[in-house]
């Protein structure tokens, strides 16, 4: 069974869209060669791709570790390499962990003991970034903890957060856009041993599937990464690359399929649902599964941000996941500059002709979180205002401290977006929750534990914060806009965790990469 597809957006509205480009154009009075480049960016920005699924969906394979001395050591090289990406083009070059384009999903489990020997093989400087992981500043993988070609880092922590979807990804300051749109991104997921008593799917790569969504363009023999003239978010592609593969369909042999979906594009707001508008089951976000499951029409996606998502299937029937338009921008022009007029196929579902039944369980939390347990009263309230390409007037220096910060005091941090276009918000080393969005409550898919969180064009969002662990007066973590181009661009701050009296450092020792 193939089940019906929505409409997409009307001819005619389209038609007005481009006629009100004109308008302005002409309203403005500006010149001729302008005026064409203005119209051709604002018309050729939106977007509709609809596919065939003709790709069987690639399943990143688990990481192999061995243990050395009580610890679970896992090594990850970056290396250089080429791809197909299945569009019958023939390669092109890409960069990948443990092989040519992505790489494999590292499977932890919370209390253990974990370590990684992370190579070089790249021709430039690069790091790898544990995006949602709870540890030490010196063990974070951001631009503090540059890896030179030749040189191998070896970092180590004990795992102390709930299960959840994390990922790894480089932070290298000036080149973060590039390195992940090469293909240096991979799952990095967290295991409490308690999904079979939530009856949540736990097969890997047959109920249980890793989906990296991103955004690509391609021109002969290489990746196309440049954004258009008016983008002022980054890059934005025109064909939609899940775990490496164009036009991608999952063959499902249970009545369940658990989607944990990270968006590994650089710029790009995915609005995620099904295209014949049945709802899908929201599991889980960033930090870990939600306190019950919440039912939704669709959810969005920023990038760096993750969500488990369950989707229900009967025997033979056929579903596309796919992406809709979603305000992103605070006007028409930017709107449509950010992509939030887009609209995408992503990933067809094919059932079998029989199922595997799904199981008969509650779906509970891991446990309670500090962060959630936090009281009314914050320790102090911090503001931070967004303007590309500066937080708070003001662009990285790596070698300021620009918030001191006292671990396990709950704080609350006010971040607005005072831009029209797009911003999101990522804290490295801590999970956060959101408790409103411009004066109201959040929707029910950001009740959960967060460390990314997206502000369309004029957006505020105030932020419960509180870093349990992992003092260090002279290590810095980040906070930054995860849109990469932005990151890049200088749009990141820096804090430092600190115990109660202690003093933090006045500059920070940056290794220039």
């Amino acid at each position: 069974m193939v089940r019906s597809r929505t409409s997409p957006p009307s001819p005619l509205r389209r038609a007005l869209g481009r006629l009100l480009a004109v308008g302005l154009v002409l309203a403005l009075g500006v010149g001729g060669g302008v005026a064409a480049l203005f119209v051709w960016s604002f018309t050729a920005a939106d977007q509709e791709v609809r596919f065939t699924a003709r790709n069987p969906l690639p399943i990143p394979p688990l990481a192999a570790s061995r243990v050395v001395e009580g610890r679970r050591v896992f090594a990850l090289e970056m290396r250089e390499g080429s791809h197909d990406f299945g569009r019958g083009a023939g390669p092109v070059p890409t960069y990948g962990v443990n092989g040519d384009h992505l790489g494999p999903t590292v499977r932890v489990r919370d209390g253990e003991e974990i370590g990684f020997q992370v190579t070089n093989r790249l021709p430039e400087t690069s790091t790898l970034h544990w995006h949602g992981m709870e540890l030490p500043a010196a063990m974070d993988g951001g631009p503090h903890q540059p890896v030179h070609p030749g040189e191998t880092w070896r970092p180590a922590w004990r795992v102390g957060q709930p299960a959840a979807t994390l990922w790894y990804h480089p932070h290298l300051h000036g080149s973060t856009a590039a390195h992940v749109y090469r293909g240096l991104a991979g799952m990095l997921l967290v295991d409490d041993g308690e999904d079979e008593r939530r009856g949540l799917p736990r097969e890997y790569g047959v109920d249980d599937v890793p989906v990296v969504v991103q955004d690509k363009s391609f021109r002969p023999g290489r990746l196309h990464d440049s954004p258009a003239f008016f983008s002022s978010g980054g890059f934005l592609g025109d064909e939609v690359v899940v775990n490496g593969m164009v036009a991608p369909y999952l063959e499902a042999t249970t009545e369940r399929v658990r989607l944990r979906v990270l968006n590994a594009s650089n710029a790009r707001v995915w609005n995620l649902g099904l295209a014949d508008g049945d709802p899908v089951t929201v599991v889980g976000t960033d930090g870990g599964l939600l306190d019950r499951p919440v039912t939704v029409d669709r959810v969005p996606l920023s990038p760096g941000e993750r969500v488990e998502l369950l989707v229900t299937l009967e025997p033979g029937e056929q579903v596309m996941v796919d992406s809709a338009p979603y305000r992103v921008g605070s006007d028409a022009l930017q709107q449509r500059w950010a992509g939030g007029d887009d609209a995408f196929d992503v990933l067809e579902l094919r059932a079998a002709a029989r199922l595997a039944p799904a199981p008969e369980a509650a779906v509970a939390p891991p446990r309670a979180t500090p962060v959630e347990e936090a009281g009314p009263e914050p320790a102090r309230v911090r503001r931070f205002e967004l303007t590309t390409p500066l937080i708070n007037g003001r662009r990285t220096d790596m070698g300021r401290v620009d918030e001191v910060v006292t671990v396990g005091e709950a704080e609350v941090w006010e971040v607005v977006n005072r831009d029209g276009a797009p911003h999101n918000f990522h804290v490295h080393g801590v999970q956060f929750r959101v408790t409103d969005v411009d004066g109201a409550s959040p929707p029910p898919y950001l009740r959960g534990r967060k460390d990314t969180v997206l502000l369309p064009g004029g957006t505020t969002v105030r932020l419960l914060v509180r870093f349990e662990e992992h003092t260090d007066p002279e290590t810095p973590y980040m906070f930054h806009c995860h849109l990469l181009q932005h990151e890049d661009q200088g749009m990141m701050g820096q804090l430092v965790v600190v115990a109660e009296g202690q003093q933090a450092a006045e500059r920070i020792e940056h290794r220039e990469h």
